[in-house]
């Protein structure tokens, strides 16, 4: 698990390595085990370490092959690599080193761009291939390894944090006003922009070619896709099937030269992790957040999983380490945290911050359940309103309402000044969304849309939670592992019946839209998703955990940000100079916090996304990078 970057510049002058230099610097925290660059004329590749697998020099990147007419830069773990590595040792290659790195590097020199079809595994890497003249890009399946690019007037550059894509200085700071308003709707970013303009996002399962000649220009090509076929399997067959997967999944993942730990929510994803990886490993380190509910109310009071944490600590014998969070450690965190995030996407994720720091001083490595939810039907009060819908267009509409986050279409010309309104006016964020489904079938039956809406989520939401963890893990050099998203496992869960994943999917339950709380009152009808998983994983962890009722993890910030936040939330959103204001009318942010304060509505999420933002643009736009950094601009183009 690493930190990568790199520059390509098509007039033919030659990198400079102190260029290079800042731009890894910058993400040292990603690997202070090592650093490493190399420059062969326009092309440089740079690479911080952090050593997991093979301690010795022998992993040192960047690294080529016994040509050097191949290198790489690459971030990540390929969990079959010693499969891989017999495999290609069949075909006659011969190997230096016991790293990953090398079995992907000579992956890529047997089978080309197609090498990425091998791995079961997350990565983000680059090659230097100058036997065919380019620069190849990859990203895994999900994209647990982030990897941005940006490219201009001939100056192509990468980096695993857009961080380091500034520090360049033709590199201009500016908000892209499509993706600003794409985070407003979502709080999420769909498409593969950021809210720096000029700097995008690899997608998942996507490579990125761009041959080493003037005029050339960056090609993105898709190599793989979520495609549910729901097979006709019975219920014992699936859960069976299951079982011997997951356990499969978690144990690949162990592989490592350095002490693995786990997160530990009490829930049944990171719990089945735990029992799976404490046979494997002896006792193991687990860690969870919580937090003093002292001055929560209502259903906040519900928010502290310690309880159920330590329940599954103390049954599983695991060395247990807990941190709790308190009324203002969220604004203690904030300016360091948007330093992290650069890339804001979803939820209010400090307390992952805190856990992640935590788990940093510990180990290097970390298991975590991410991806059970989104495979398995874990939300299903979110169902609902596509379940209920009446074709394709009633689905694509109502599922649309319901993800609009932070502020619906109607409200947009109240949220942004009227200037950023007038050049967003022809930007659909209707049509990002419809956009996500573009490789959909027809939605004919229930199960139809339920796949959909799974298939929606695992490349939203899931992928939003995938960048953040990233960056609040890699923030405390600590690497995550998401065993749910095994490769194995994750093309069976896309074969399994959505009548085995949800409850009564043939019965859904209807709502008039005027009840208050509905999506509550939902999920209190209907708390049975991942019904296959709950019974897989019940031969490792007992029916009070596998029953219980999906938690997020999530602090009480809307009691908070009415209580003792809610000097900071006026201090940062209230102040008539606050930097958000170029873009963001005044009188709208007031009314929100207002309407926060006084208990009126709940806009935790909203609250939430105005701090970052702010503390986005202070960071990125105001902060002083270098001497010569080039003015802050306001951008339209897309």
């Amino acid at each position: 698990m690493c930190g990568i970057a790199g520059i390509y510049q098509q007039n033919e002058e030659p990198v400079a390595l102190d260029l290079l230099k800042r731009m890894t610097d910058s993400i040292a925290h990603r690997g202070p085990d090592g650093e490493g660059h190399s420059i062969q004329g326009p092309v440089g590749l740079g690479h911080r370490r952090l050593a997991i697998i093979d301690l010795s020099p022998a992993g040192r990147q960047p690294m080529a092959d016994k040509t050097g007419h191949r290198v790489v830069t690459y971030n990540g773990e390929i969990y079959n690599f010693q499969e891989l590595r017999k495999e290609l040792e069949a075909l006659g290659h011969t190997f230096r080193s016991r790293t990953d790195t090398e079995v992907l590097l000579y992956a890529y020199q047997q089978w080309g761009d197609s090498c990425v079809d091998h791995f079961n595994g997350m990565f983000a890497f680059a090659v230097l291939d100058q036997t065919q003249k380019k620069l190849f890009l990859a990203r895994d399946r999900y994209g647990v390894k982030p990897l941005y690019w940006y490219f201009k007037e001939g100056l192509f550059l990468f980096a695993s944090e857009i961080k380091a894509i500034l520090q360049h200085p033709a590199v201009r700071r500016a908000v892209h006003l499509p993706a600003l308003n794409e985070y407003f709707t979502f709080q999420n970013i769909f498409s593969d922009l950021t809210l720096f303009e000029g700097i995008h996002l690899l997608p998942p399962a996507s490579t990125l070619t761009l041959p080493l000649r003037k005029n050339s220009a960056p090609e993105v090509k898709r190599y793989w896709d979520y495609q549910f076929q729901p097979a006709s399997w019975s219920e014992k067959e699936c859960e069976d099937r299951l079982y011997e997967l997951f356990v499969n999944a978690v144990k690949r993942q162990l592989v490592s030269d350095v002490p693995i730990g786990s997160y530990l929510s009490g829930g049944m994803d990171s719990g089945s992790i735990v029992a799976v990886a404490r046979q494997h490993l002896g006792r193991l380190t687990t860690f969870a957040g919580g937090f003093d509910l002292s001055s929560a109310s209502g259903m906040e009071l519900a928010f502290d999983e310690r309880a159920n944490s330590e329940f599954l600590s103390n049954l599983l014998k695991t060395e247990h380490y807990e941190m709790v969070m308190h009324a203002g450690d969220m604004e203690h965190i904030m300016p360091e945290l948007v330093w992290h995030l650069e890339d804001l996407r979803v939820g209010q994720c400090y307390p992952n911050y805190y856990v992640a720091r935590l788990a940093g001083k510990f180990v290097k490595v970390v298991l975590s359940g991410a991806g059970g939810d989104e495979l398995f039907g874990g939300y299903p009060w979110r169902y609902f309103t596509g379940l209920n819908a009446q074709g394709a267009e009633d689905y694509h509409k109502n599922y649309y309402a319901f993800w609009q986050r932070l502020v619906a279409d109607e409200n947009k010309p109240k949220l942004y000044t009227s200037g950023v309104a007038a050049q967003l006016r022809n930007h659909s964020t209707f049509d990002v969304f419809r956009g996500v489904f573009a490789a959909q079938p027809s939605l004919k039956t229930k199960e139809d849309v339920l796949s959909a809406s799974l298939y929606f989520e695992l490349k939203t939401f899931l992928h939003g939670l995938l960048v953040v963890e990233d960056k609040v893990s890699m923030a405390h050099s600590l690497e995550t592992r998401v065993p749910f998203l095994d490769n194995d496992l994750v093309d069976f869960a896309l074969k399994v019946p959505g009548s085995l994943k949800l409850k009564n999917l043939d019965k859904i339950l209807k709502i008039d839209e005027n009840v208050p709380a509905k999506k509550f009152v939902y999920e209190q009808k209907t708390s049975e998703g991942k019904m296959i998983l709950r019974k897989a994983m019940a031969r490792l962890i007992p029916p009070e955990v596998t029953q219980r009722t999906k938690q997020g993890f999530s602090g009480p910030d809307a009691s908070w940000f009415r209580g003792e936040s809610i000097d900071y939330v006026r201090r940062l959103l209230c102040n008539p100079k606050a930097a958000l204001f170029d873009y963001l009318n005044p009188a709208y942010v007031t009314q929100i916090v207002n309407e926060h304060c006084s208990g009126k509505i709940n806009h935790r999420l909203f609250i939430w996304s105005l701090l970052s933002f702010e503390l986005w643009c202070q960071k990125f736009l105001k902060g002083s990078w270098q001497s010569n950094e080039p003015k802050t601009l306001l951008s339209s183009h897309w």
